[in-house]
C-alpha cells in the first residue's frame, strides 16, 4: 500500500528556515508529479509547490515564490520543501501529495492529487 510520510516540521522564529521531507513507500512515484500543500487553523488547504516526475519543472504559489524551493530525489523516493525567510503566517500543517497520473501537468487543485501524507506541523513565531 502506497504511503507518504512527512518529516522535518517544528518551531522556528520568523526569518528562520526549515526543510521538510516526504518519504514514499509501497510504490515508486518517480514518474508522478508531487506537491506540497498546507492548512492553517480555520482555513482551507492550499497549494504551495509542485514538481514533475523528473524534477525538470516546478510551480509555486505566489505566496511562497522566492522563499520556498521544492525538489526531489528519485533515487531515495523523496520530495523536499526548503523553506526560507519564514513568516508567522506560514504557520500550518504541511502535507505532501502525489498524483497517480504520470502526465507532467502541475496542478494546484486538491482533488487532482491521489495520495496524501499525514502532515507535519510548522510553527513560526514572531
Amino acid at each position: 500500500q502506497a504511503q507518504l510520510v512527512e518529516s522535518g516540521g517544528g518551531s522556528v522564529q520568523a526569518g528562520g528556515s526549515l526543510r521538510l521531507s516526504c518519504a514514499a513507500s509501497g510504490r515508486t512515484f518517480n514518474f508522478n508529479p508531487m506537491a506540497w500543500f498546507r492548512q492553517a487553523p480555520g482555513k482551507e488547504r492550499e497549494f504551495l509547490a509542485a514538481i514533475t516526475g523528473n524534477g525538470a519543472r516546478t510551480r509555486y504559489d505566489d505566496s511562497v515564490k522566492g522563499r520556498f524551493t521544492i525538489s526531489r530525489d528519485n533515487a531515495k523516493n523523496t520530495v523536499s520543501l526548503q523553506m526560507n525567510s519564514l513568516k508567522p503566517e506560514d504557520t500550518a500543517v504541511y502535507y505532501c501529495a502525489a498524483r497517480n497520473t504520470v502526465i507532467g501537468v502541475l496542478t494546484t487543485e486538491i482533488n487532482t492529487y491521489d495520495y496524501w501524507g499525514q502532515g507535519t506541523q510548522v510553527t513560526v513565531s514572531s
